[in-house]
């Protein structure tokens, strides 16, 4: 699955997430600041940010750029010289693009956010004091709001075709890698829908899980502060009372809480979808074999494996049924939340509308990132199941045992 695509996968992930950690703890400690010694300084703490797609020109961006690339080139020519792989471009360089795009992503949120306390604190002057405000400035505000808006959004479309074209590379180097191994692995159930279809949702649902993953973090990391600058200004919580980072305890609390809450009720949940994918190949290649033996796919046949099929299916449907009532009641109450949160703010007069806003923004951004799992349950739930499929592959190959389950003749 990955060492097909990727550079001796375990050291290279391995690697990748020590060097990761290395360039953003030695960025926040060391190198942030050293841009003003070349010309590219950061913007005072009390400075007010800058809105609009000047924000990506300003020095400190362009610092970062150099910064990114010099870190990224540097671990790529490490693993070019150590271990060269055919799918190099696509898997090592392709990655790092799309995660610069998740993080250029992650800065448009950031200026959307500081771009909600610009354009919400004008209206509520111009609500305030009539004619205080001149219309050409709300029309300055949107102006700036959809530039950054267009930028963003040829970018994701570009991104999107990029990545369509790497998670085809990445399907395609799986496919070459076991149809050479064919002979080994045609009497493993299912290898045609195995080498055909899982290889695809494989590759497909990995980057996406790790896509969101590394959004998430970078999320976290860029507005993390913002939520507690903004924390200053609502220190005060429903029935708690005044405490420091209110908004940054309070997200933190409740999306470990939602994390923890819909891992439970799911844990049965990627058993289950395996032995679905069982059930599916079996009764689908009965009915292939049976389309050129005449002797084959009999009614009291396909009858038992269709019922063994709708045992399973019900019993995930049920499975699914706790678990999107705690999905369910979650995200709504979630969505709630900063209303509540804020009420103590608003109701004394501590905020402006622009601060309301930002604070529902960033506060909302945070939340997202730490529900990575609620958000993502369903699709690492299928991942498991596909991961457990082609691991047979890999048994097989490297002379190992399967996996018990995949020696069970009742999947039932």
């Amino acid at each position: 699955m990955f060492k097909s695509f990727f550079p001796n996968p375990r050291a290279f992930f391995i690697s990748a997430s020590v060097w990761g950690l290395v360039a953003v703890l030695a960025w926040f400690f060391f190198f942030k600041e050293f841009g003003a010694h070349i010309g590219l300084p950061n913007p005072a703490a009390d400075a007010e940010p800058v809105i609009g797609l000047r924000k990506f020109a300003t020095p400190a961006f362009i610092w970062f750029y150099i910064y990114y690339f010099f870190f990224c080139a540097s671990f790529a020519l490490f693993w070019k010289w150590f271990a060269p792989h055919k799918w190099f471009g696509w898997s090592v360089v392709g990655s790092m693009l799309i995660i610069f795009v998740i993080y250029f992503n992650v800065e448009v949120s950031v200026a959307i956010n500081d771009w909600y306390g610009s354009f919400f604190n004008l209206i509520q002057s111009a609500l305030k004091t009539p004619g205080t405000v001149a219309a050409s400035e709300f029309y300055t505000q949107l102006a700036d709001l959809l530039g950054v808006l267009l930028v963003s959004i040829t970018i994701s479309v570009v991104n999107l075709y990029f990545v369509r074209h790497y998670l085809f590379r990445w399907r395609q180097a799986m496919n070459d890698f076991y149809t050479e191994h064919w002979h080994r692995l045609s009497r493993i159930e299912g290898a045609s829908q195995r080498v055909q279809d899982d290889t695809k949702r494989f590759a497909s649902t990995t980057e996406n899980l790790g896509s969101n993953l590394i959004n998430a973090i970078m999320t976290l990391i860029a507005f993390l502060p913002v939520l507690a600058v903004l924390s200053v200004k609502v220190s005060e919580l429903p029935f708690i009372g005044s405490i420091p980072y209110s908004l940054v305890w309070v997200s933190i609390i409740w999306s470990v809480f939602g994390t923890g809450l819909l891992a439970l009720i799911g844990i049965k949940l990627p058993g289950l979808e395996f032995k679905n994918q069982r059930v599916e190949a079996a009764y689908r290649k009965e009915l292939v074999i049976g389309e050129d033996n005449a002797t084959r796919a009999q009614p009291h046949t396909l009858r038992e494996l269709f019922g063994a099929l709708r045992k399973n299916y019900f019993t995930l449907y049920f499975n699914y049924l706790y678990f999107d009532i705690g999905r369910y009641l979650y995200l709504q109450a979630d969505a709630i939340l900063p209303f509540f949160v804020l009420i103590p703010s608003v109701a004394a007069g501590t905020i402006t509308f622009g601060v309301f806003q930002q604070v529902r923004s960033a506060f909302g951004e945070v939340r997202d990132s730490m529900q990575y799992l609620v958000k993502s349950w369903t699709d690492i739930v299928e991942w498991i199941s596909i991961f457990k499929r082609l691991r047979a592959f890999e048994a097989t190959l490297e002379g190992k045992v399967m996996d018990k389950i995949e020696q069970t003749v009742d999947v039932v």
